[in-house]
């Protein structure tokens, strides 16, 4: 058999374990251990094996995911969520739509701090759904909305995502992060339209809230400065130089620890959890790197990438009908599997393939994180819809999945914003000149 085929069957196998519900990280260590075996004699591949995984999570730079994992943690715990729903809402909710809107907003902000699609989610549908069910709100909307501002959590930086596909791909962290900043904002706005547009058509979605006053509403943007701090500490020193990525990661945890002090929410048994937590997730996803290490060291010593590129190239296949039939795919995987063990199953083809034909690296990245995001809320078996049900079980994932087609609308329209206008993502990382980690 030749190697490539044994590349591709690897891969199938890896991608049938991970949808069987295997853990991605199992299911790519077995491929990736048992390729190599087959590849290469015994004492090179026991060589290998030995060494991938301490290289696996040995880089310098992977040190900001426990750090950025830790700030949203304690960010969670000291009811930060809750008061920058309750601040836009001050100035938002009064209109129609307007605490649906606010919930998207609120999320945006949340998840430039906590980095996770599915924690924002999770949060945001605990702090803002019972509000809105107790003002009217239409089931479908209440819940879409806030399924679909969960996937701004990794798409605004800091993104551990982004962090990931740098590390991977030895691309800037910097520069991703700057990149994904207009479409994050862009995603923000085209949601709020979004509602906008569903309640001008159907009022009944959304009940006029009251009006909240000018007094009142100083008081709830107060509160939310903690929230504005640590974002210009972390997204605004990495910006303007003051801090390397890994720096500004330490800086937001600490920030995040120190706000939790100072709102007197941090009690032993906070502190116990947030760092158990912490380690927790910092573990999961250590151990896929590792597992992602093994199965894309055999995908690359099989030849499959390089195979795969040349056939792209020689078939006369135009760049922008591979881009899409790549994003395409990754949208209907995101169905079925989380966007992280998307992204480590298949970046290492995916980024072969892009870069042969001549897309920039960077680009790719904030698109890729983009689109795996729009799989967690594609019905019937997006992720996040998933999570708005466990957060309240009387919405069914039909009402949910009914709600949701507006906000993939808005979706694709950003994605083809992004494919057309390039500059969307590549004009502030090449204004502020940064590269490098």
């Amino acid at each position: 058999m030749a190697t490539e085929w044994a590349g591709l069957i690897g891969f199938v196998v890896a991608l049938g374990l991970a949808l069987l519900r295997v853990p991605v990280a199992v299911a790519m260590a077995l491929v990736g251990i048992g390729g190599t075996l087959m590849l290469m004699d015994w004492t090179s591949a026991s060589y290998v094996m030995a060494s991938l995984p301490f290289e696996a999570i040995f880089p310098y730079g992977l040190s900001v995911v426990p750090l950025f994992i830790f700030m949203g943690v304690f960010a969670s715990h000291s009811g930060l969520s809750g008061n920058l729903f309750r601040g836009i809402t001050a100035f938002a909710g009064h209109r129609r739509g307007g605490l649906a809107a606010s919930s998207i907003g609120a999320s945006a902000i949340f998840g430039a701090i906590c980095g996770s699609s599915l924690a924002t989610c999770a949060t945001m549908g605990r702090v803002a759904l019972p509000e809105m069910q107790s003002r009217g709100y239409a089931k479908s909307l209440a819940g879409a909305s806030i399924a679909a501002g969960g996937t701004l959590g990794v798409l605004i930086p800091p993104s551990i995502l982004l962090v990931i596909y740098a590390l991977m791909t030895e691309q800037s962290i910097g520069a991703l992060f700057a990149g994904a900043m207009i479409p994050g904002v862009l995603a923000t706005v085209l949601y709020i339209i979004s509602i906008r547009l569903q309640v001008m058509r159907k009022p009944e979605l959304a009940p006029v809230s009251n009006y909240t006053p000018w007094s009142q509403r100083w008081g709830a943007l107060w509160r939310m400065w903690d929230a504005i701090v640590l974002i210009l500490l972390v997204i605004g020193g990495i910006y303007a130089g003051l801090f390397s990525p890994t720096e500004a990661a330490a800086v937001g945890a600490g920030g995040a620890l120190l706000f939790a002090f100072i709102r007197k929410k941090l009690t032993w048994t906070v502190l116990r959890s947030g760092i158990r937590e912490t380690a927790g997730m910092t573990g999961m996803i250590f151990l896929i790197l590792i597992g992602a290490s093994l199965f894309n060291f055999f995908i690359e010593t099989s030849g499959l990438t390089q195979t795969l590129v040349n056939w792209i190239t020689s078939q006369g296949f135009s760049p922008l009908a591979v881009l899409v039939s790549l994003l395409v795919f990754y949208v209907v995987l995101g169905c079925f599997m989380d966007s992280l063990s998307m992204i480590l199953l298949t970046v290492v083809p995916a980024y072969s393939v892009i870069t042969g034909i001549g897309y920039d690296p960077v680009w790719f990245g904030v698109l890729l994180v983009s689109v795996v995001e729009i799989g967690l809320i594609t019905p019937p078996i997006g992720m996040n819809l998933f999570i708005i049900q466990g957060v309240a079980p009387d919405m069914t994932i039909t009402t949910l999945s009914r709600g949701i087609l507006p906000f993939l609308a808005a979706d694709f329209i950003r994605v083809v914003l992004m494919i057309t206008i390039p500059g969307l993502i590549m004009w502030l990382p090449q204004m502020l000149g940064l590269g490098g980690y």
